[in-house]
């Protein structure tokens, strides 16, 4: 079966690579011409550990090329994935002008039976969109070719987007056509035949499940920062309370860890765009409202955190902060929404230096944070962060940081405090004799 997919970002090259790997034929498509030539080297645009090897095995098995031709991805392509960015707009809802824009082009260039399926995160009546979309421009060049929409919505998790293609916890397939069901059980005939838990249901449940998720597990990392704010307040300790709140079958200990804040290219976008969906229908979303507040309060919390532990006043003027970890997560280049973009703006708007370090988010960031100007450095790893800085603030659990050395990086510094916003060295006994040491929620 020979496969299209439009859009070689996070989702789309994922999805074109795995699907190559499953035996499909696929064509991955995108407009920019500079990220088809640097895939065309086998280079990637995005940071995925294990993407690579399995591009590169494809690539030379002949069941995946790169072009930025649509006529000719749409007129050799079986099934057509749309795998696009869906920005939020200023009012939170999803900007679907790309989606379209792919819409319009496959119907300009049908040319027989096609599955059109819709991969990125799209707000509910998206389907529909798609549909009355490709209809009128196939009536504009008086044809008649039959297709079917699918809403086949991705789970994947930055870092572990490999494997979660591999062995997904379930595949959610939204279609009212058989044959496009049919269909779609072939493209992922491998995952099938092992089993993995289908879902099949209509277009719009389909696209709202993606939502309901995403606002959920956003809604439960409100809850537990909310709690570990509460926690330092009273004395307690929150990782013990999220252990054993997670001890209960019902709640399960995933996304229980207090933290700065929730980031990355699918909460914070997906909740906005699902209580935008609620207005836009009559309703509220009063969880979900509570939770996008709690996020926000939470990145402040740590910008407070920081700043009056280290003055009484809160003015950081003179003070030079090494910030461990810019990416949202660990093994991602990803900074969408990142706690460290506002975290670094909060300290800065209050007098501090920045010294940055992260294994694969400074390129973004030195754009991201251009603004900041002489306010902040980039440095080569977090022995050099730390040299001469009044304060560390780990912002993302990268592996290596949990390892280094503190005892070199307590020598390299000014003053010695050690901000853990990830809680990743609260078991160490002797750290609080060696720095000024503040977790989260403890």
């Amino acid at each position: 079966m020979k496969i299209g997919v439009v859009g070689t970002g996070y989702v789309g090259l994922v999805q074109g690579v795995i699907l190559a790997e499953f035996g499909m034929n696929v064509t991955c498509m995108d407009v920019i011409e500079e990220k088809i030539d640097m895939l065309k080297k086998g280079e990637l645009p995005i940071y995925e550990p294990g993407l690579k090897e399995i591009l590169d095995k494809n690539v030379k098995a002949n069941r995946l090329t790169f072009t930025t031709d649509m006529k000719k991805t749409t007129e050799n392509s079986d099934v057509i994935f749309i795998a696009v960015g869906t920005p939020p707009k200023d009012d939170g809802s999803a900007d679907l002008q790309y989606v379209l824009e792919v819409a319009k082009n496959i119907a300009k260039y049908m040319n027989g039976y096609k599955v059109i399926v819709n991969k990125s995160t799209v707000p509910v009546g998206t389907g529909s969109l798609v549909e009355k979309t490709i209809k009128e421009i196939l009536q504009e060049r008086e044809v008649d070719y039959e297709f079917d929409i699918v809403s086949n919505p991705e789970f994947l998790r930055e870092g572990k987007a490999v494997g979660d293609s591999l062995t997904p916890d379930r595949v959610v397939i939204g279609t009212d056509s058989e044959k496009a069901r049919d269909i779609m059980k072939s493209v992922y005939d491998v995952l099938y035949i092992n089993q993995t838990p289908f879902v099949f249901t209509n277009i719009e449940t389909s696209e709202m499940i993606k939502y309901a998720s995403n606002a959920f597990l956003a809604v439960k990392i409100s809850f537990i920062n909310e709690i570990a704010l509460l926690a330092e307040k009273v004395g307690a300790n929150v990782q013990e309370i999220a252990r054993a709140m997670g001890m209960d079958g019902r709640i399960s200990s995933k996304f229980l860890h207090a933290g700065p804040g929730y980031g990355g290219s699918c909460f914070p976008k997906d909740t906005k765009a699902i209580a935008d969906i609620a207005r836009k229908y009559g309703e509220e979303m009063i969880v979900i409202e509570a939770a996008i507040k709690a996020n926000d309060k939470q990145k402040n919390k740590m910008v407070e955190k920081i700043r009056f532990t280290m003055n009484e006043n809160g003015d950081l003027s003179g003070k030079t902060i090494g910030v461990l970890g810019l990416s949202f997560k660990p093994e991602t280049d990803d900074m969408r929404d990142a706690p460290s973009i506002d975290i670094i703006n909060g300290l800065v708007s209050n007098g501090a230096k920045i010294q940055a370090y992260c294994p694969q988010g400074m390129n973004e960031a030195k754009w991201r944070l251009e603004l900041l100007g002489n306010s902040i450095k980039y440095m080569s790893d977090e022995y050099e962060t730390s040299k001469e800085a009044d304060a560390i603030v780990i912002v993302t659990e990268w592996h290596q940081f949990r390892g280094m050395n503190l005892d070199k990086i307590k020598d390299n510094m000014n003053d010695n405090y050690l901000f853990d916003l990830r809680n990743i060295f609260t078991k160490r006994e002797k750290l609080s004799s060696e720095f000024k040491y503040v977790g989260v929620g403890n």
